[in-house]
């Protein structure tokens, strides 16, 4: 794998890394009252690693099964203009995406926001400290973060890019896991480091929490109808320049 492609494949995967279940319910997570504790937060951004590695290989080992199809039928003249008015879709979709969702989204993420802050707050309700309690509060931080990922995959945008490129370049099966799994590693990584500064330096890192929590919550729709409608953009060009389209404007 060349430079060129470790270093796209790494700023998609930071793009990734500040989605709504690898960036906000962590940083739910970390603003819970009491003690952060560090095991349960792994718990919750492994299961959203395994989650997208998994969906990630399922797609690229159904992708290089048929690479050689598919690469065939992208190159005729109907499939560009079926992906041409597919980026234009999804480029007038981000807009209407965006005013529907600003006007939906704030319950729905108050409600993410509760169901993250009732496990933390029933963990550390529990009086006997016993084994079931802490079993039963892990189970529902997996199911948090499988919700929460499920909850993404329409809209995984980023990942899909990152998984054509690593299919397209032909790295192998070992090649292929290492590079997918390293993905999901960088995917996480930024909310590890919130994990670590908040342990080290609690009173010193809450703020910046807030100021990130605030921010991500009054414009998670807006950011999610602008991932849309850069992809729409990017899929309409590259179908307009194969087709000739541009050169036929600029030369009218």
């Amino acid at each position: 794998m060349d430079l060129t492609l470790a270093a796209s494949l790494a700023a998609l995967a930071l793009i990734d890394s500040t989605s709504f279940g690898t960036l906000l319910i962590p940083i739910w997570l970390l603003l819970a009252p009491g003690r952060v504790k560090a095991g349960r937060m792994l718990v919750y951004l492994g299961t959203i690693a395994v989650f997208y590695f998994a969906v990630g290989m399922a797609i690229v080992l159904g992708a290089t099964t048929f690479i050689e199809d598919i690469g065939a039928l992208m190159e005729t003249r109907a499939a560009m203009w079926v992906q041409l008015v597919l980026g234009a879709g999804l480029l007038a979709l981000s807009f209407r995406f965006d005013s529907k969702k600003r006007k939906e989204g704030g319950g729905r993420v108050a409600r993410w926001r509760e169901r993250a802050l009732g496990i933390e707050e029933a963990d550390a309700g529990g009086t006997d400290g016993g084994t079931r309690t802490r079993r039963g509060s892990a189970l529902s931080l997996v199911g948090l973060a499988a919700g929460a990922a499920t909850l993404e995959v329409a809209t995984m945008l980023p990942y899909l890019a990152a998984i054509g490129m690593v299919t397209a370049a032909g790295l192998g099966a070992a090649g292929t896991t290492a590079t997918m799994a390293g993905y999901c590693a960088v995917m996480i990584l930024p909310a590890l480091v919130l994990l670590g500064a908040r342990l080290v330096a609690r009173d010193a890192v809450e703020p910046l929490l807030v100021r990130i929590n605030n921010w991500m919550t009054k414009n998670a729709a807006s950011t999610t109808g602008w991932v849309i409608g850069i992809v729409g953009f990017l899929l309409a060009r590259d179908a307009a320049v194969r087709l000739g389209l541009l050169d036929a404007l600029i030369n009218r």
